[in-house]
């Protein structure tokens, strides 16, 4: 079972495979490395070893918990197309409450949904160029911005600095009606 993880508990199904391009909710889209076999408190657990090539960072995900994760294939060229050209339409409503504010980007950036994601970045740059973001959002901007970046340039094999471009355009353009 070298390439190919199965679900322990699930009845055998098929996940996840070496190669695969996938997407983690908090941390953006990678492939498949590999799939090891360790032992954790004494039992035996699978995992899938994913790397992010963006930021060079490597997961270590089990394969039994990353549906209830959210780990996700990438989505299609089409379907990041699609999530780019809604962006204009997007509506800006935060609260003024910083707290609640930041539990509800949070919230829509662990859903994994790119609209959420897309959301949370164009809500927050707005953000910044009216009123400036605390540290906290600071960081939440480059982080969902690095989620929705790097899921681009793994779907359509482009530049980074390209994809973060689009991103930004994108995020800046009046809905045209």
């Amino acid at each position: 079972m070298p390439l190919t993880a199965f679900c322990q508990k699930g009845g055998g199904h098929r996940m996840f495979q070496v190669g695969d391009k996938v997407v983690h909710p908090m941390h953006g889209a990678g492939v498949i490395d590999s799939i090891v076999r360790e032992k954790i408190s004494g039992k035996a657990m699978d995992f899938y070893v994913f790397k992010m090539p963006i930021s060079g960072l490597t997961l270590k995900i089990p394969t039994e918990n990353s549906e209830a994760i959210g780990v996700r294939a990438v989505k299609s060229a089409d379907e990041i197309e699609a999530v780019i050209a809604r962006v204009p339409a997007l509506s800006i409503d935060m609260t003024s409450n910083w707290n609640h504010r930041y539990r509800e980007n949070m919230d829509r950036l662990k859903s994994g949904d790119l609209d959420e994601v897309s959301a949370v970045i164009k809500a927050l740059m707005h953000r910044d160029s009216t009123r400036g973001l605390s540290n906290g959002e600071r960081k939440m901007l480059h982080i969902a911005k690095q989620i929705l970046v790097s899921e681009i340039v793994l779907a359509e094999d482009v530049a980074y600095p390209d994809a973060e471009e689009r991103v930004n355009a994108a995020m800046l353009s009046k809905e045209r009606k």
